[in-house]
């Protein structure tokens, strides 16, 4: 079968690897939908981030659906052919974070397509791909594209649980890429009463738009609207800072109210913290990092009809085509979500 295989920057190559087959516990998938995500980007553009680097062939992807085509022993609650979304996320059950609940930060865990451990674990942009039955989440009623879906969602959904009660709350998101958008729509899920969202690009604010935003701010033609949220004591209860970007992150802070929740998601690297404001308004300032239960959720939230996010998927191509979709996926003026087709469904 054929993988997607990262050697170093812009060296993406298709590339025969053995087929598997399923053990107990185990089911055989055949991948239909992978979404490009900014981690494999990452990867392709500067062969890693932060201090994080390849250092052997790593096969990419961790955004994927499909159906199940056979079934390892003992597997209960899954069929051939069932469409399938399929989490990258598998703790190992028995550390100590993993005994107080908090699995995604499992000091032994495996998540497709990374290069944090060495060796790196393989990622899941493979024509098939052989998963724990516990990964494997059924997606009825939706197509392989939304089910692909799910981890990026998830991401947003974790972050909502860590902000706390948002009902009635007024939120705001800088970064407009796929979790900023995401998280408009977790944020009116969970109540929020009003969303504003600020980039750079209107192109990506197009999107926020899209899925329910209230209101979108240009920072590099129209930083003065944000202003009007800053003045006195400030105006937002919950701050999705979505970008990485220092610049973005003082912004946001300068326009929260006291005692306001700042949940940092985006992962640009270290930035400077404007420490003085964070400490006078008493804000919150909650880390959010991965998922586990929530992928299940986002999931469920697709196929009640409560989510859809249908309008996100800008962009799929070939497999044969998919460093087209790397390029695509790294425009921001066009795309928003770049997903890969392995086969149809």
């Amino acid at each position: 079968m054929r993988a997607l295989v990262i050697h170093a920057p812009k060296d993406l190559r298709l590339e025969e690897i053995d087929m598997p087959g399923p053990g107990a516990g185990e089911v055989l998938i055949r991948m239909a939908v992978g979404g490009i995500c900014g981690s494999d980007l990452h990867y392709y553009n500067h062969g890693g981030f932060g201090a994080i680097r390849i250092k052997e062939p790593m096969i990419l992807g961790h955004e994927v659906a499909g159906h199940v085509a056979e079934l390892g022993a003992g597997v209960d609650g899954l069929a051939v052919g069932d469409l399938v979304a399929v989490s990258p996320s598998r703790p190992c059950g028995t550390c100590h974070y993993c005994g107080i609940g908090l699995r995604n930060h499992c000091e032994n865990m495996r998540f497709y397509g990374s290069a944090m451990p060495f060796p790196h674990i393989q990622g899941a942009f493979r024509e098939v791909l052989v998963a724990d039955a516990t990964q494997c989440v059924k997606a009825d009623g939706l197509t392989a594209a939304e089910a692909a879906m799910a981890e990026p969602l998830a991401v947003c959904l974790h972050a909502t649980r860590r902000a706390g009660d948002l009902f009635g709350k007024r939120v705001l998101i800088t970064g407009s890429g796929p979790i900023g958008t995401l998280s408009v729509l977790a944020a009116r899920a969970a109540g929020a009463a009003q969303v504003v969202v600020t980039d750079l690009m209107d192109s990506a604010l197009d999107f926020a738009t899209a899925v329910g935003a209230d209101r979108t701010i240009n920072m590099a033609t129209d930083a003065s609207d944000l202003t009007e949220y800053q003045t006195g004591k400030g105006y937002f209860d919950v701050l999705y800072e979505c970008s990485g970007a220092a610049p973005a992150l003082a912004a946001g802070i300068a326009a929260m109210r006291p005692r306001g929740v700042v949940m940092q998601l985006g992962l640009g690297g270290d930035m400077t913290i404007p420490m003085q404001s964070l400490t006078a308004k008493e804000l919150d300032l909650r880390g959010s990092f991965r998922f586990h239960e929530e992928f299940a959720d986002a999931v469920a939230l697709m196929r009640s009809g409560k989510i859809d996010l249908k309008p996100l998927i800008s962009h799929s191509v070939t497999l044969e085509d998919a460093e087209k979709g790397f390029v695509l996926a790294n425009d921001r003026s066009q795309a928003m979500k770049t997903q890969i087709i392995f086969a149809k469904g």
